[in-house]
């Protein structure tokens, strides 16, 4: 099961069911979620543990969450990850709750990512959403000083053990 925090713009969009918090039993655990208002509308996704970032298509908006364990499975192949994690963590996304943004921190970084990934585009002329993710997850992020720094270290870290 999963919980994906959505910000209210995306919210308004989808029209969820939304739920209070839970424990996510994936063991990147829960998502956030928003809206980048691009031409063609993009979903950021960021990992509240890692602060892995994902880019997808948000059309069609209402099959997001059936839609994202695949493109989470390309960027987690991308960065390296095992097959066998991937499959765990894509087979335990089967359920996803809804539920309002609650770690401010995780927002920020967002709002960080957003602001860079529009920057990447205008200064690369790239629209690849695989490689701009894989470049924001090179973004040191000040909640991970303590430890890998980098989404995608972090993502090392814990996929290393399985």
């Amino acid at each position: 099961m999963l919980y994906l925090h959505c910000t209210q713009k995306l919210l308004n969009r989808l029209k969820p069911e939304v739920v209070e918090v839970g424990s996510s039993t994936t063991k990147l655990g829960s998502w956030y979620a928003t809206v980048l208002p691009w031409e063609r509308q993009i979903a950021m996704l960021v990992n509240e543990r890692t602060l892995l970032p994902v880019l997808m298509p948000l059309a069609p908006a209402k099959n997001l969450s059936t839609r994202f364990p695949e493109a989470l499975a390309e960027i987690l192949a991308a960065h390296g990850v095992s097959h066998s994690f991937i499959d765990s963590e894509v087979s335990e996304m089967q359920v996803v709750n809804y539920a309002k943004t609650q770690n401010r921190s995780v927002i920020g970084i967002m709002t960080q990512f957003a602001y860079l990934a529009e920057q990447y585009r205008a200064y690369d002329k790239t629209n690849e959403l695989i490689a701009l993710s894989l470049k924001l997850a090179h973004t040191p992020c000040s909640p991970l000083y303590k430890g890998p720094v980098f989404p995608e270290r972090a993502l090392k870290e814990l996929t290393s053990h399985e």
